[in-house]
């Protein structure tokens, strides 16, 4: 089902005429999108032997690392080549293959599990939480000035997160059982990735500014550095899974985050002197910490649950990979606002000058390698 309205709501965005119809589908994308998303850790933990999970959720890393290497070139190209509509009818005859795959072999034995109720309630107020959250972050990141709007929001925000705690409680059937949450190795597993792709997102839209900014690379350019990162972690990812599934014991989260933590380091060193040598090696050791964390710790998540909650670990993970992209994407645009307005500069981020783009972005990896750290020991934690 999710196949069917992410093919159908692509190919509705588009013959899309106006921005509006273009938002309005890809939100039914999104949905799409979402119930892809949520249960694929869940199928694989349900169909792959407990000795080979580590190395199956490596390959999902890499999967996902092909995708970030894939998506930006084929995604200019088509643009260039055909149009911004192509970018979407490509999703069609892909889509129409995965669905007849889908159809054929992916077969579960069917669990009884009586009558299901849908918390709607809860689903409401944790959509409020989230939407609140993100549009406050993005006025902030728009004008870091607390406007009424922004004090709104918050307020809104707040009340929503107070009321879905509140009603998952005294809810029979929550959407998220929060009793969950007191498994020390889940908590622990799921607030690491949160904080984790904070970080690296945080990294991700400052990044080019200063690549373009400060070192005047073309577009294509700063694109062809971005993808050291997931070309590393293509070979780190599955390594890393196989290494889990071997000794288990062995914390190689926070061996992951540690590296990560010291390529911060480097980029936060290295985008003050300007040494592109030195801002490459750092992208490396950036892949390699990074594909070292994520397959055993999303392991790890999906383990720390009975079977019977492997979807919720799944969705859980989603949400809080997508969850920590657009904290960072957002955080990451107020920083670096918050520091050019400190320095007395108020127009446009590429014409702050690279001296002054240098510096902010450079304290902004300082606080990316922090919160890496933050994550390496609460992995250790666990």
């Amino acid at each position: 089902m999710g196949w069917v309205i992410f093919t159908a709501s692509s190919l509705a965005c588009g013959l899309s005429v106006n921005l509006a119809e273009l938002i309005f589908f890809r939100i039914l994308q999104g949905a799409g999108a979402a119930m892809l998303f949520s249960i694929s850790s869940a199928l694989i933990f349900d169909t792959t032997p407990s000795s080979q999970r580590g190395r199956a959720m490596g390959y999902l890393g890499s999967t996902v690392a092909i995708g970030s290497i894939a998506g930006p070139v084929l995604g200019g190209f088509i643009v260039d080549s055909l149009g911004w509509q192509y970018i979407f009818f490509i999703n069609i005859p892909l889509g129409v293959l995965l669905i007849i795959a889908a159809l054929m072999y992916l077969r579960f034995d069917t669990r009884h599990i009586g009558q299901f109720n849908f918390d709607w309630h809860g689903s409401a107020a944790l959509m409020g939480v989230f939407v609140s959250l993100i549009l406050v972050l993005g006025s902030l990141a728009a004008d870091t000035a607390i406007t009424f709007g922004v004090l709104i929001g918050t307020a809104v925000f707040c009340c929503m997160l107070v009321m879905f705690i509140w009603h998952e409680k005294r809810c029979p059937a929550p959407l998220l059982n929060l009793s969950l949450f007191s498994n020390r190795a889940f908590l622990l597993s799921v607030l690491g990735l949160v904080i984790a792709f904070v970080a690296n997102f945080m990294m991700v839209v400052v990044g080019p500014f200063y690549f373009e900014g400060v070192l005047v690379y073309r577009p294509s350019q700063v694109g062809l550095v971005f993808l050291i990162n997931p070309a590393v972690m293509v070979i780190v990812a599955p390594v890393a899974g196989s290494l889990y599934d071997r000794r288990p014991k062995r914390n190689y989260a926070s061996l992951g985050m540690l590296i990560t933590t010291i390529a911060f380091g480097m980029l936060a060193y290295f985008s003050l002197t300007r040494e592109v040598p030195g801002i490459l090696v750092s992208f490396v050791f950036f892949g390699i910490g990074v594909g070292l964390f994520q397959s055993p710790n999303n392991t790890t998540i999906m383990n720390a649950l009975p079977k019977e909650h492997l979807a919720v670990a799944s969705s859980v993970t989603a949400t809080g990979r997508n969850l920590g992209m657009a904290l960072g994407v957002s955080l990451g645009s107020i920083l670096l606002s918050l520091q050019l307005n400190n320095a007395g500069y108020n127009g446009a981020v590429p014409d702050a000058g690279p001296a002054l783009l240098a510096l902010s972005i450079s304290q902004i990896m300082v606080i990316s390698a922090i919160l890496c750290l933050i994550v390496a020991v609460l992995t250790f934690q666990r």
